[in-house]
């Protein structure tokens, strides 16, 4: 087995690595300069690494790993994992199958392995849009899970790293390839079959229990090398029961289940708008309710993307259709999933690859379905070199990803009110409004009473498209980005 931990510095490396670091600017990077990725021709492998795979990582093996079986060129030929027990079974099981690959702890070391072509990347959020850009400046494409980013500013690096390094990433939104399902029911709305669009609703709603609460720092596990793993993150205690998951409910790490499951959904909603900036206008609504634990994220939310004309409204509830059921709410059947309100009727996306639109008395119009391999799709785009083949360009999914991130910081920002007062500020967004009497009828059913543990109003952002910067709120452009762990830095400069 083949573990390595530390890449290899030369005396220049080194010695631009610390006048970056001195200079204040991002990580020392050993790739500032770029490079460029190797010419892969038509018969030739191209080689994978897969980066973070205790969870999610783990069906990205197993998507490239029948891509190869079906005849696709591709070769995974090494993983990489701070947990030194998840990465010796890794490359241990390829190893059973005759199939070796490299393993690797630190990324860094990675990215000088010349085999690797392109990266496969299931890390938490808050690493994602590091290890792309890394990848990106090493000469590597990069297939980076959802939400691509941790916050909006970093999206956006990713974004300009990608272009001025002639890289090809994907975001890991699989929706995208449903181009027999989704794809035509998208295009069939935008013809007007149903009218105008009156709203796009994002729905998730989706159990998720309290996380526990502890009264003092937790053992990392010794297998984890808890500095790695931090990354660009506040080397903090761990002041919760689990480190692995329970990390998307804190927001250091993560951007709770509008950012985990609801990006998803975002994502759709935005690509039926056809809208390709961020909302000029947002607020939130929401709060950690019906359990007190160790979460920082919200488990209830309505989020209200203030688009000109059609609005984009989305709902995020943890909570069961009542206290102590086992069931979750629906809008309009779909649990998980979208609904595009027209006037002539709706479509309802209850999943990844399938919408069917209906009129208002119910009535089924028209049913779509079908969808490809996402991992499948990357690999046909890494061939051409050309990011119009992607169908889930790094672009689209910065747009998607910061929509959920605006409506967090909203959301960070606002402050608890009885319901009676929320109801008096919204009153205006009849649309937010209805959400949140759903949302409050929910709640009660929970047995959350919202006069003694009241809801969070967000604040009413603005914010200008084309810098993606806010326009009213001086804290607010605080939260689009974060104070980075030297020598963790995503760079201003790409």
């Amino acid at each position: 087995m083949q573990i390595q931990n530390i890449p290899s510095l030369t005396r220049r490396d080194f010695l631009r690595a610390s006048a970056a670091a001195a200079a204040g600017l991002a990580m020392p990077s050993l790739f500032a300069a770029g490079r460029r990725g190797r010419m892969i021709g038509p018969n030739e492998e191209i080689g994978f690494a897969v980066v973070g795979f205790r969870g999610q990582g783990g069906s990205h093996i197993n998507s490239l790993t029948k891509l190869r079986e079906a005849g696709q060129k591709v070769r995974i030929v090494a993983l990489c994992d701070v947990d030194a027990e998840v990465l010796a079974r890794g490359v241990k099981q390829f190893a059973d199958r005759g199939q070796p690959v490299k393993g690797y702890r630190d990324l860094r070391a990675l990215l000088e392995d010349p085999a690797v072509d392109a990266l496969s990347i299931a890390t938490p959020n808050h690493w994602h849009a590091l290890a792309t850009i890394w990848a990106c400046q090493a000469g590597k494409d990069v297939y980076v899970e959802k939400p691509v980013s941790h916050n909006v500013w970093e999206g956006r690096q990713m974004v300009r790293a990608a272009r001025k390094y002639n890289r090809i990433v994907q975001t890991g939104t699989q929706s995208r390839s449903s181009r027999q399902g989704i794809a035509a029911a998208v295009e069939w709305v935008r013809a007007g079959n149903l009218g105008k669009i009156r709203v796009a609703r994002g729905i998730c709603y989706k159990r998720r229990d309290s996380i526990g609460k502890v009264d003092g720092p937790q053992p990392i596990p010794p297998e984890i090398d808890y500095d790695l793993w931090c990354g660009p993150a506040p080397k903090d205690p761990l002041m919760r029961k689990r480190l692995h998951y329970d990390w998307h409910w804190v927001w250091p790490t993560g951007n709770g289940d509008l950012g985990n499951q609801g990006i998803h959904e975002m994502d759709v909603a935005r690509w039926f708008l056809g809208v390709t900036e961020l909302s000029p206008r947002v607020f939130a609504v929401g709060g950690r309710l019906g359990y007190v634990d160790d979460g920082t994220t919200p488990n209830t939310m309505v989020i209200y993307h203030d688009y000109p004309g059609t609005p984009l409204i989305f709902e995020v509830r943890g909570l069961p259709t009542a206290k102590g059921a086992k069931d979750m709410d629906r809008y309009r059947g779909v649990q998980i999933g979208i609904v595009i309100e027209c006037e002539g009727g709706y479509v309802a996306v209850p999943d990844y690859n399938s919408a069917t639109a209906y009129d208002w008395s119910g009535k089924e119009i028209r049913k779509w379905a079908g969808s490809e391999s996402h991992h499948g799709n990357f690999i046909q785009a890494v061939r051409s070199r050309k990011v119009a083949d992607l169908h889930a360009d790094i672009l689209e999914g910065h747009l998607s990803s910061a929509l959920c991130h605006t409506g967090n910081i909203s959301y960070r920002l606002g402050r608890q009110l009885p319901p009676e007062l929320i109801r008096d500020q919204i009153a205006g967004d009849s649309g937010a409004l209805e959400a949140c009497e759903r949302a409050y009828e929910h709640l009660l059913a929970n047995g959350v009473d919202l006069n003694a543990t009241p809801a969070t109003l967000g604040v009413v952002l603005t914010l200008d498209p084309k810098t993606e910067r806010f326009t009213n709120h001086r804290l607010a452009n605080h939260l689009l980005t974060r104070a980075y762990r030297k020598p963790f830095v995503v760079p201003e400069k790409v």
